[in-house]
């Protein structure tokens, strides 16, 4: 049975969440602010979080900025703010879907399975991929150049993992944030180019004239298949 962390300071629409939850199946932790639901998922664990923003103590941003440091477990955030700004921040952050307020029972746990079935497709036993001094590993979510682990944050990774395993094959922008969030918005893809410029500087030994991910002109990018 997955397990959910519901973290939201609202009392009443937390029961609710947690009895739409409990009725499709799953078991259900809550918390009523972030430093709470941080000591939870060391606890408990959980396969996925359902976080609020809006908190006090320890609002759903902080949270984000903590748990990504140390757990990968998806996180759905549930909040009535629908800013392009703020969506924005969230994925680069590590968020990877969004429910907005109102919403339905039906909704919620359609969305909650299919990040499930993503996670539980990134976790599957994949092959290492190596392009010169470059490896990743899925299975561990490890990326090294020349025999050093690099700090990639999960969309960086994602992004790689993405194009590493297509060489050649040109994404244009949406594509990338489908593949990676599992959804994606006209007006947001450009927040791509912020984490390939990000993930250049990482990887390549020379960010300014990348041998790794190469800009597809008029398309996005792709990963130079004569590394393969």
């Amino acid at each position: 049975m997955k397990r959910i962390l519901v973290v939201d300071d609202e009392v009443r629409l937390g029961r609710v969440v947690r009895g739409y939850l409990e009725e499709a199946g799953f078991e259900v932790t809550t918390a009523v602010n972030g430093r709470q639901a941080l000591f939870a998922t060391r606890d408990q664990q959980p396969d996925l979080i359902i976080l609020d923003l809006m908190m006090p103590e320890m609002d759903g941003w902080e949270f984000m900025r903590q748990y990504r440091q140390e757990g990968n477990a998806p996180i759905i955030i549930l909040t009535a703010r629908i800013e392009d700004s703020d969506k924005v921040a969230g994925l680069e952050l590590g968020a990877d879907d969004y429910v907005t307020k109102p919403f339905s029972a039906r909704e919620l746990i359609a969305r909650v399975r299919a990040v499930l079935r993503r996670a539980g497709a990134e976790t599957a036993v994949s092959p290492r991929y190596r392009a010169g001094s470059l490896e990743l590993d899925p299975e561990s979510r490890l990326v090294q150049v020349d025999g050093h682990y690099l700090d990639l944050t999960k969309m960086e990774f994602d992004l790689l993992a993405t194009l590493i395993a297509n060489p050649g094959r040109a994404f244009n922008r949406l594509e990338l944030l489908e593949r990676t969030q599992g959804f994606a918005y006209d007006g947001y893809e450009r927040t791509i180019d912020v984490h390939i410029k990000n993930l250049r500087k990482k990887i390549e030994p020379n960010p300014a004239q990348p041998q790794y991910i190469l800009t597809a002109f008029g398309i996005g990018y792709r990963f130079n298949p004569d590394w393969r």
